[in-house]
Order: structure tokens, then C-alpha cells, then sequence
């Protein structure tokens, strides 16, 4: 149903009314490309989406009579989509000289047809763990309540409630007050990469003001996330999931020992469930020592498979772009699963080149899993911050996604660390064991999805 609409162009007024313009189609753009969306792409908003307006840029349309693309004097508008999504496509729109830097979120096109709003993007997991429509607030906050009087001394506990539930609204710690899924395991105070659109700490001479959120600010003892552990046990019996490595905190191998000895305790005491690290992956043999003491899995972030892009986004200090790959390769030796947190960006994530990498990537370390997130960031900045790297042609998120599957097609895709148990069953190919598939440009779809192009 969704290939025969034409989603009208949506911007808002100086009041921060939201509206569209009947004359006018919706205009996305990825990268370089601006053109409408593709047929297979739309989507209705999903429900706990939001609606960001975008200062100092003003929204385009197409005409869809004359063909030419029309600017108007409102505001643009972008959406940010609901976890499980990805977004496929940033709006369109010019800025001013003078428009600020936009906060670091992920901004999806989004227009107006039939009484509702639709985006660019694809529901790419099932999984309803971050999903609270359903949950009345007061229920998250007297369970919060709740545990801190039933753990006064823990501070870990207090930093995951009082902070990311209260504060920050944090999906995962509102399933950590509620007793399901995935438990936050929060634990370094610092990183060694210097990511350009870090969320919880940036360099003094960041353009970005402010950060969704702030930087862990203590260190928490095996005592204090063992019980964490322990407890989430209690209540969620059928899938726990503890994963250090959160938004919230640097990057969790640079303590290893602290990860070692916590976890070997929770094994050690009969802890079971899927423990994984978030991680940049950068210390190969921390990741050697995770799986000897009984984690399950760790996820990679990653905002390209090629060194070059990953260098100018992620700005490692102490590390390369081979002690990530060596990291994944051990980690599937040793028995891991191993995922990508694969932070999508329309227009240089889905092109020729990055399939090409990713896939050589993928079969030769081992990797199990693909987590498709958006990169969170104004979208002209990035691409001002990759100018002359990658001016290759889009070829949309589904086609990419279905090509990457083709070529490797043990690869499981979703957005949520899954649970695979005390220890995964894996059947993703040893490190350097399988041929790396080739793939073919002449696989691309039509640019703009339907002969045209903007």
C-alpha cells in the first residue's frame, strides 16, 4: 500500500506549528542525492517517534508539475524514529549561513499523506523491548522508589535509577526499574577514542554544546555489579541480558579487570544469562579475557568498515583500525558472538564501496550479527567531515541490506543485543576459514526508486 503514496512536504511555522503543503511532494535526501523517496521505503510514523524542527533551515518540496524542487520560507522538519527502526533517508532542506550545529540525534525525512505523517525507514526488529506505550510512568517511578530504599548503599544502582531513568529517560534503565530484558551495566569513567558525535563527553573544542547526556561520573565495585546482576536474574528468568557498555559511560575495556573479575563472580555463583560488552573493540586482548571469564557476546560500534571513514569519525588514540578487526577475530575464535553496532548514515553507509568492505569485514571475523542504528549527528556535518572520501550513489537500505544478506547469509540483522545464553551457538565462519563472497555493482537499484530523480 505504502508504493502508491506520495507523502506531501512538511515544515512548520514560526509558532512551531507542524503542517504540509498539498502543491508540493516530500523531498529526502542521502548524501549527495536528493531525490523522492522509494517505494519501498516508506513507512507511517511508528508510535513513540518524535518531531524535531530544524532552526535555521528551511524546507523544500517538489513540484511535482514543473519537476523543480521548491524551497520554502518555513522551518524544516525531521523525524526521529522509535527503537527497532532505521532511517533510510534525511530530510531535505537549505540552510542559512548562520544555522546552528543540530543536537546529536538521528533526523529522518518525513511528509504527509492520508491523515498521517510517514518517514524513510524500515522496522528492522521485532523485538518490543523498548517499547513503554503500555507502561504507566507511575509504575517505572514507584518501582524506582522501590529499589532505592531496597539498595541505599549501591551506588550503581542509585546512578542507573536516579540518573538515567529520572534524568535521561534511558530506555534500557526503565527496563532495568521494570525487572525485563536487558539490565545496564554501566562501569568506565573513560575512553580512548575521541568519536566526533559522542553523547556523554566531548573536547573543549567541540562545536557540540551540549551532550544528551553526561559522562559516568564513579567507578562501581565487582560487589556493586554483581548485584545488579544478581537481581535482574531474579526478576527476568526467561532472557537476561546484562550488557556493560552504555551511552552513559566511556568505553568499558579500559578496565578490564573490573569486567573480569565481576563476571567471573556471576558465573562463579551460578549466574546464568547473556552477558555482553558494547564496545569499540579496541583492546584485543581485553576481548581474549571476556571470554575466558564468561561473557557470551560483545557488540562492535562502527560507523564504517573502512579504515579510513572510521578513523575520521571515531579519532582513536592508542589503537588502529586493525586492533578492532583483530578483536573480532578472537572474539569468534574464543567463542563470542560477535555483533556490529553498524551506525548507519544514508548515502555513505549504502554504497558500493561500503558493501564491498563490510563484507570482506564480515566474513573475515566472524560476524554474527548486524545492529542497524542511525548515526546520531547533523547530517551536513558528517558529510562535510567525510568530504572526499565517498561520492559513490546510494543504493537505499533495503537493497543494501538484502545484498549484504546474500552475500553472507548467516548474518542475522535486528537492533537489540539478543540473547544467546550463557554461551552462544555460533555459525558465522572462522576467522580467515570462508572466501570472500564477491559483489556486483550491477545490482544497483534505479537512484530515486521509480525512474526519476529530484
Amino acid at each position: 500500500m505504502a508504493q502508491h503514496i506520495q507523502p506531501h512536504m512538511v515544515m512548520a511555522d514560526s509558532q512551531g506549528n507542524i503542517y504540509d503543503d498539498p502543491d508540493l511532494l516530500m523531498v529526502c535526501r542521502r548524501g549527495a542525492q536528493w531525490g523522492v523517496p522509494r517505494p519501498d521505503e516508506l513507512m507511517p510514523l511508528p508510535e513513540e517517534s518524535e518531531l524535531f524542527l530544524l532552526p535555521g533551515r528551511q524546507a523544500v518540496g517538489l513540484d511535482p508539475e514543473s519537476g523543480e524542487i521548491v524551497t520554502s520560507p518555513d522551518v524544516a522538519v525531521a523525524a526521529f524514529a522509535a527503537p527497532a527502526h532505521t532511517l533510510s533517508a534525511h530530510p531535505a532542506y537549505v540552510s542559512a549561513d548562520d544555522a546552528p550545529l543540530l543536537p546529536l540525534f538521528a533526523y529522518g525525512a518525513v511528509g504527509f499523506a492520508r491523515g498521517r505523517f510517514y518517514i524513510c525507514a524500515r522496522r528492522v526488529d521485532d523485538d518490543q523491548r523498548q517499547q513503554f506505550r503500555k507502561v504507566p510512568r507511575a509504575r517505572i517511578e514507584k518501582n524506582v522508589r522501590e529499589l532505592l530504599r531496597r539498595f541505599p548503599k549501591n551506588r550503581l544502582v542509585r546512578h542507573i535509577l536516579q540518573n538515567c531513568v529520572m534524568r535521561y529517560d534511558c530506555p534500557a534503565a526503565r527496563n532495568f526499574a521494570l525487572g525485563r530484558f536487558e539490565a545496564p551495566l554501566p562501569s568506565s569513567r573513560s575512553c580512548n577514542a575521541r568519536c566526533v558525535g559522542c553523547i556523554s563527553e566531548q573536547d573543549k573544542d567541540s562545536p557540540v554544546a551540549v551532550t544528551p547526556q553526561c559522562r559516568l561520573a564513579f567507578v562501581p565495585t565487582p560487589d556493586e555489579l554483581v548485584e545488579v546482576m544478581r537481581f535482574h536474574q531474579s526478576r527476568e528468568t526467561v532472557c537476561p541480558v546484562y550488557s556493560f557498555g552504555q551511552g552513559c559511560e566511556g568505553d568499558p575495556l579500559m578496565n578490564p579487570d573490573l569486567l573480569v573479575e565481576s563476571v567471573r563472580r556471576f558465573r562463579a555463583e551460578g549466574g546464568h544469562g547473556t552477558v555482553n560488552c558494547n564496545t569499540n573493540a579496541s583492546r584485543p586482548e581485553a576481548v581474549a579475557r571476556l571470554a575466558e571469564a564468561g561473557f557470551s557476546s560483545i557488540r562492535v560500534s562502527l560507523n564504517s568498515s573502512r579504515p579510513d571513514l572510521y578513523q575520521r569519525y571515531y579519532r582513536p588514540h592508542g589503537y588502529d583500525f586493525a586492533d578492532v578487526r583483530r578483536s573480532m577475530e578472537i572474539a569468534r575464535r574464543d567463542g563470542l558472538w560477535v555483533s556490529l553496532n553498524l551506525l548507519f548514515f544514508p548515502g555513505i553507509t549504502d554504497s558500493e564501496a561500503e558493501l564491498a568492505s563490510l563484507v570482506e569485514l564480515v566474513t573475515h571475523c566472524g560476524v554474527s550479527m548486524i545492529q542497524w542504528r542511525n548515526l546520531n549527528i547533523d547530517p551536513e556535518w558528517y558529510l562535510r567531515l567525510m568530504a572526499g572520501l565517498d561520492d559513490s550513489p546510494s543504493m537505499g537500505l533495503g537493497a543494501f541490506m538484502k545484498r549484504l544478506h546474500r552475500a553472507c547469509p548467516w548474518l542475522r540483522f535486528g537492533y537489540f543485543n539478543p540473547y544467546v545464553g550463557d554461551r552462544a551457538q555460533l555459525t558465522a565462519p572462522l576467522p580467515g576459514e570462508a572466501q570472500v563472497p564477491q559483489v556486483h555493482c550491477q545490482d544497483l537499484p534505479d537512484p530515486a526508486g521509480d525512474g526519476t530523480d529530484a
